[in-house]
């Protein structure tokens, strides 16, 4: 890392647009809204304004510190962490690592997506060491780092798996069932008695990729009575491996239950049956329950609704009843019932449209029907200059 001649306050807007931009891809990474285009799209700008602070050397690391000093958050961590990183410097990754000590959980996710990003030449050395250290938070990085590049540590994923440690643990038994890393079944089936409910979450997660979705469905069951935090990611899991009929029977009965209704009705659309949209534009008219509508709709259809009237940002528009909601983008019930009734869900000619939700759940379907294949990494997507 050099000094050399910049302009303040380019170097300044570039830590400034780079977190920002790294919040929203955060946000839509795994969402129903962007497909890979769009994600790629961010990435691009986010790729230039990174590029800029390591361009400008030693004042691109300090405007990143100057900010997270002005504003401790997941985006501007997520920043010091990327340049640290790349730049291959152990003294600013330690910073990076300390700073992210003053976030907890939030922090250790934002470090992860920075390993994310970071070429996998310059996590070599890192992730050995981090591994082999008796400090959780590190090894819970090197998991990270072995997760997002999809590389398999071997017989050591065995230690991982059992450590005294509940999040490294986790870590380690997500990284086996996306592996596909059977020999690690009976880890995995111990951590369905995990500690916290995020570790039992995590083990029943990979249980149901390693093929054994009969032993997790009680713990996944109880998840979603007991973790309402949790629970649209619980029913999403028990769905994806439960028979069509007993899993339509199983969702219903959450339906009737006030605290399930809204992760309910958002994961309807997983059963892929169009026949259900009658019902769910009656719910976009519930303030309750338009915004989960909604996200069952777009899973229902191959449509870019970006490209049509039928949402809006304005939760306004919707009427008084909706003004207060902070979702969006909402259904707007009258449009979608004239859209339903003309074309029956557009069945007509267009561009298919997969987003980013999607490409999720088709890899997790295929990981699911193979139990010895690996999950895909469904998060690549396609780079666009920033200005088309």
């Amino acid at each position: 890392m050099h000094r050399v001649a910049t302009i303040a306050a380019i170097v300044d807007q570039h830590a400034e647009d780079a977190a920002f931009l790294w919040l929203r891809r955060r946000r839509e990474i795994d969402g129903p809204v962007l497909d890979e285009t769009g994600i790629g799209r961010i990435d691009q700008r986010l790729e230039a304004n990174l590029e800029g602070l390591m361009a400008a050397g030693k004042a691109g690391w300090e405007a990143a510190q100057a900010r997270f000093a002005d504003y401790a958050e997941p985006g501007e961590l997520f920043v010091l962490g990327v340049l640290a990183l790349r730049w291959g410097d152990a003294d600013l990754t330690e910073v990076a690592i300390n700073a992210a000590a003053s976030l907890g959980e939030t922090g250790l996710s934002s470090l992860s997506a920075a390993i994310a990003r970071t070429p996998r030449e310059n996590l070599r050395p890192l992730v050995a060491k981090w591994l082999d250290t008796s400090d959780a938070r590190l090894r819970c990085l090197g998991l990270s780092a072995l997760w997002h590049h999809r590389v398999d540590p071997g017989p050591r994923l065995h230690d991982l798996a059992s450590y005294s440690d509940a999040n490294v643990r986790r870590r380690a038994t997500r990284l086996a069932g996306g592996l596909g890393r059977r020999d690690l079944l009976p880890a995995v089936l111990a951590g369905l008695d995990g500690e916290t409910a995020k570790e039992r979450l995590a083990a029943a997660f990979a249980a149901c990729l390693l093929g054994e979705a009969r032993s997790a469905h009680p713990v996944i069951d109880k998840i979603v009575l007991t973790e309402t935090d949790q629970a649209e990611a619980a029913i999403e899991i028990r769905l994806l491996t439960t028979p069509l009929k007993a899993a339509k029977a199983w969702l219903q009965t959450r339906l009737g239950q006030p605290l399930l209704r809204v992760a309910a009705t958002a994961s309807i659309g997983l059963f892929s049956d169009p026949s259900v949209m009658p019902w769910l534009i009656q719910k976009m008219r519930e303030p309750e329950l338009v915004f989960a509508a909604g996200l069952a709709m777009r899973d229902l259809f191959d449509v870019d609704f970006n490209d049509t009237d039928l949402f809006t940002i304005d939760p306004a528009d919707l009427g008084k009843a909706f003004e207060s909601l902070t979702d969006s983008p909402l259904p707007i019930a009258d449009r979608v019932a004239r859209w339903w009734d003309e074309g029956r869900g557009g069945r007509r000619n267009h561009t298919p449209f997969h987003s980013m939700r999607r490409l999720r759940l088709d890899a997790l379907r295929a990981a699911i029907a193979t139990p010895e294949a690996p999950l895909a990494d469904w998060r690549m997507t396609r780079k666009f200059p920033a200005w088309m």
